[in-house]
């Protein structure tokens, strides 16, 4: 089979859309499948090109078997609904015009954090007159106004009739999440046009964390109970909260806090982290994806949060099943499905998000009782092995997308996840 993936992101780009989309183009290919992936110029999330690439209006690499065509987009940082905007925009005209060039393939896949890259599936699938899987990340205009960046109105109101629209022309909608699936209802789209296919992690790339001491001890983190986040540094994630922790452990020399990534809050965050004068906060920009399993190795426990908006309980994100891979306890500031994953398989504690109190409570908790700490670990990484090892979630897409190829009914398709939970 030739899967055509329409992805705004992809290697050496590292967030979580690259990392999924990589992931299981990579296995397709060694299933025997044909995957051509037509993406941007790698520059997340500071719209910055990454060295040895150009901004051109199209160009091939092949990158682990996988035909990678990159397309021009208007490059911007991952800040401002505006420029953002324009981002999303040009790579669905310059997308969808350069998939003229390619050969007709079997299904037409596009994933869509924010709907204009979504959409590209759409003129895309009718120029080569294929079905058309779309790929549901985020729920979209409803985050950005979760977040305060836009009010509802006239432009909100424009951007639902987009959503609507796109769900439905899709052949089959997939979501990386069972908490869309009400919202799916409530627009009227027939639960068996819907599929969910979680994210995972890669059990080879995160088996184990990479012992690396002389980087432990550049950044002073020897011998340190460290609490890391690891990812975006964006409105949704409100790390204000990890730095109102922090500043509650000051007196804790045992304990630091490790804040890794890019985003539109990153600037902010430093200056606040300077202006409390927070010595036991540790700031590092983002990290190439090869050298991830040396940072996951400074951490002792994994925090991951999310503002405290009723949207964000639909939401999973992708950072839990990287740390339960690697036997990482996890600190879950985020509600409704997620906390039931890391509850069921007993991976992590939870806390209040935005409550920096209880997240400061929760790592005091696991720095003096490091077998907890072990425990918890050893839960997750049975539980990433169990339930979200990313071949078998791979395996499950592609059945998906043979059916749906086939013009067959994929609805009987269960995610192994969602069935064995």
């Amino acid at each position: 089979m030739k899967i055509l993936f329409l992805t705004h992101n992809f290697p050496p780009e590292t967030n979580a859309l690259a990392s999924r989309t990589y992931e299981h183009a990579k296995l397709w290919v060694k299933m025997g499948h044909q995957v051509e992936v037509i993406t941007c110029a790698p520059n997340h999330p500071k719209g910055q090109l990454y060295p040895g690439y150009r901004n051109a209006l199209f160009q091939r690499e092949r990158m682990d078997g996988i035909d990678v065509v990159r397309v021009w987009t208007f490059l911007a940082a991952n800040e401002g609904i505006v420029r953002r905007s324009l981002n999303y925009l040009s790579f669905l005209v310059s997308g969808a015009l350069q998939s003229i060039r390619l050969q007709r393939p079997d299904v037409v896949v596009s994933s869509s954090p924010q709907m204009f890259s979504g959409l590209i599936g759409y003129p895309v699938s009718r120029l080569k007159r294929a079905p058309w899987v779309l790929e549901i990340r985020d729920l979209w205009p409803e985050s950005i106004v979760a977040v305060g960046a836009v009010r509802r109105g006239r432009f909100i109101r424009a951007l639902e009739a987009v959503e609507r629209f796109a769900y439905r022309k899709a052949d089959h909608i997939v979501s990386v999440t069972t908490s869309f699936l009400r919202h799916f209802e409530d627009l009227g789209v027939p639960p068996e046009k819907v599929s969910v296919v979680t994210n995972g992690a890669d059990l080879e790339l995160f088996a184990e964390p990479v012992r690396d001491a002389a980087l432990a001890a550049e950044l002073g983190l020897t011998g340190k109970f460290v609490a890391a986040y690891v990812g975006t540094h964006g409105m949704a994630h409100a790390l204000s909260t990890v730095l109102l922790a922090a500043d509650r452990l000051r007196d804790r020399d045992d304990i630091r806090f490790l804040l890794v990534g890019s985003g539109a809050e990153q600037t902010a965050l430093r200056q606040q982290r300077d202006a409390m004068g927070l010595s036991n906060v540790v700031m590092l920009d983002q990290q190439p994806r090869s050298r991830m399993p040396a940072i996951w190795d400074l951490a002792a426990a994994s925090i991951v949060h999310l503002r405290d908006t009723p949207l964000f309980r639909t939401v999973i994100p992708s950072k839990i099943f990287e740390a339960m891979a690697m036997g990482i306890p996890i600190l879950l500031g985020v509600e409704g499905e997620a906390a039931a994953i890391v509850t069921d398989a007993n991976a992590g504690l939870l806390f209040a998000p935005e409550n920096a109190e209880a997240l400061a409570e929760c790592v005091r908790r696991l720095a003096d009782d490091r077998d907890q700490a072990k425990t918890l670990g050893e839960n997750g990484r049975r539980a990433a092995r169990e339930r979200f090892d990313r071949r078998v979630l791979a395996e499950t897409y592609l059945r998906l997308l043979e059916r749906v190829a086939r013009r067959d009914n994929p609805s009987a398709l269960a995610c192994p996840s969602e069935s064995g939970r």
